[in-house]
């Protein structure tokens, strides 16, 4: 069974996307402690709320996190886990994110279209990876969100548009670094099959 620890910075909707491992077949650990990585399978870095009290809050992990993706393991990012996972963002000023896939986080710009994004959206795959075995582009996947990616093309999994086309999910340059904005766990079976093809890749 497959270790999965899922990051406890004090910012994240926890309790479900362990349910979701949990049925994906994974043993799970929602864990304050960095050193709880160095046995994970696979890393989950979840998130809700503001990008600079998150960045604030995951300082005790950085280390690790870095030290975690040098070794090839798979790391998740989970809506402002994705954006925590890019270079910065301009929300509640300029933040320095975590800069493992380059790239920024920006405010949708006015429009008629209602922000936050919250709701259901189709997803455009961009690119084959692991994660996204057995999906069928043009899925639906729910979102709820204000910021988004700006990231290029080698970098982005899967688009999305909401008066904008954006990142919905990326990757990094070795492939085990994923985000999505969107949430799997919210997002029913095919978040579930998203979940278990991350833990086949651990």
């Amino acid at each position: 069974m497959k270790k999965i620890v899922i990051i406890d910075y004090g910012l994240g909707n926890l309790r479900s996307v362990q349910k979701g491992l949990e049925h994906a077949g994974a043993e799970v650990t929602i864990s304050k402690d960095p050193a709880d990585l160095e046995s994970a399978d696979g890393v989950i870095l979840p998130g809700v709320g503001a990008f600079s009290d998150a960045m604030k809050n995951i300082v005790p992990f950085l280390d690790s996190i870095h030290s975690y993706v040098e070794s090839g393991k798979p790391v998740l990012g989970i809506c402002l886990g994705q954006q925590m996972l890019m270079s910065h963002s301009v929300e509640g000023g300029f933040t320095d994110g975590l800069d493992l896939v380059p790239g920024k986080v920006e405010r949708f710009p006015h429009s008629d279209l209602k922000v936050p994004h919250m709701g259901w959206n189709r997803l455009t795959i961009e690119q084959d990876h692991p994660f996204y075995k057995d999906i069928e582009d043009g899925a639906f996947v729910y979102f709820v969100h204000s910021y988004y990616v700006d990231t290029d093309d080698s970098h982005t999994l899967a688009s999305c548009d909401y008066g904008v086309k954006f990142a919905a999910s990326v990757v990094n340059s070795q492939g085990n670094v994923i985000g999505t904005q969107f949430h799997p766990e919210k997002s029913g079976d095919i978040g579930l099959k998203m979940l278990r093809n991350f833990v086949d890749m651990c």
